[in-house]
Parts: C-alpha cells; structure tokens; sequence
C-alpha cells in the first residue's frame, strides 16, 4: 500500500509542479495522468469530481485530488494525493516570496508574467472546449451552459448558476427528450 500512496503522491505532485493558472488549467493533465495513464477514474468520473471539487468550498485541484485519493485508499489516499498536489506550490510561494521582491520592477520579469497569462488563458479555454463537448449532450444542456455563463459574467453568483442549474437538470432531464 505504501507503493499505492507513494504513486498517487507522486502523480498529484507532477501535476501540481506542471499546473500553471490554478484548477482549470490542470484538467487536460489530471485527465492525462488519472484517467489514460493509471486509470484510476474514468473520464465522467474525473469530471463529476471537477464539478464536486469546483462546488465545494476550496481550492478545485486540492479538492480534486483528495477525491481521486480517496477513491483509491480512502483517508491515506486522499492525504497523499492533497500533499502531492500542494507540495510544489507551497514550496514555489515560498521561494517566490522570497525573491519576488527584488525582481517585479525589472520589465522582462514583467513581459514574462504578461506571457505566461496569456497561456494560461489557452489552457483554460482548452479546458472548457473538453468540458462542453463531453458535457453539452442536448440542446437543454447547450441553453443551461449559455445561461449560466451569462449569469456568472453579469456578476450574478456562480453558487446561484450552479444550484439553479442543478434544479433545471433534474426538472428538464426528466422532461425532455433529447
């Protein structure tokens, strides 16, 4: 079992050393590592714990992790795979912390920065692209996903587009037919 929880630490590790722009952009690599390369979930699985993990209160790879840990080896799984995937950030603060201050006025450290949101944004939108083809099945799903980006840009809550959406697709799942 040791060689079990050594392995999801070491994956959730990687994932959170390679993971820049926070949950969202770990998706296409959690997917890579849990779902092709160890199988420890499938792929609605890994989702549904996306979800769980982005409606839960903290952090969605943190939440993702444990849940992923906690599948394999229940608590033991779920502390290795949360220490796994929050060793590299704590570790990278820390040194940041450290140094950032002498070199956040230097324009290149700056033109860096600019450069790596930008890439963040494309794995994040990489991210949603995955999302919606494997989640908008119908056309109800397509009109609840579309309101709720709505919703959630106006200002509005993204607690209130979550439940209100779960409401929906419990009301319209019985209801309509694809």
């Amino acid at each position: 079992m040791l060689k079990e929880l050594w392995m999801l630490y070491r994956s959730f590790f990687t994932i959170g050393a390679m993971t820049f722009g926070g949950g969202y952009a770990m998706l296409p690599m959690l997917e890579r590592e849990v779902v092709e390369k160890h199988r420890w979930a499938t792929q609605e699985e890994i989702l549904n714990y996306f979800a769980i993990g982005q409606c839960t209160p903290g952090v969605i790879a943190v939440n993702t992790a444990t849940f992923v840990g906690y599948k394999q080896h229940k608590v033991a799984g779920g502390v290795a795979a949360t220490l796994g995937v929050i060793s590299p950030s704590l570790v990278i603060i820390v040194v940041i912390a450290m140094l950032l201050q002498n070199f956040m006025d230097i324009a290149w450290v700056q033109h860096a920065f600019a450069g790596i949101r930008v890439a963040v944004c494309a794995l994040i939108a990489s991210s949603v692209w995955k999302l919606a083809k494997s989640n908008i099945r119908t056309w109800w799903h397509g009109l609840l996903a579309a309101a709720a980006f709505i919703v959630v840009l106006v200002g509005i809550s993204p607690v209130w587009a979550v439940a209100v959406c779960a409401v929906l697709g419990i009301v319209l799942g019985k209801r309509v037919k694809a």
